[in-house]
């Protein structure tokens, strides 16, 4: 199974594009923040990730608030290049 979900704030977000097909997209840079139990002690995670939207999605996520944190959900998949991964967002939710 590939399903994602991830609590972050929009870092970067681009100008609204079309792809060829003519699709609304909107590439992003997600920040997130948390402390993870592993090996039975606490530790401090920090991380940034490309993001991608599509569709409605894409055209909701160019108006969105910054500053605002939100809980984001989808699937990941190799970019174009097959050398970074992509987090595809197919729905997000305000905290």
């Amino acid at each position: 199974m590939n399903h994602i979900e991830l609590t972050a704030r929009i870092a970067e977000v681009s100008p609204l594009r079309y792809t060829p097909a003519g699709l609304p997209a909107t590439n992003l840079v997600l920040d997130h923040e948390s402390e993870q139990a592993e090996a039975g002690a606490q530790r401090q995670v920090k991380l940034s990730i490309k993001a991608v939207t599509f569709g409605t999605l894409a055209e909701q996520v160019s108006r969105l608030d910054l500053s605002q944190a939100f809980r984001f959900r989808g699937f990941l998949a190799s970019a174009r290049t097959n050398k970074s991964i992509v987090f595809h967002i197919q729905e997000l939710n305000t905290l």
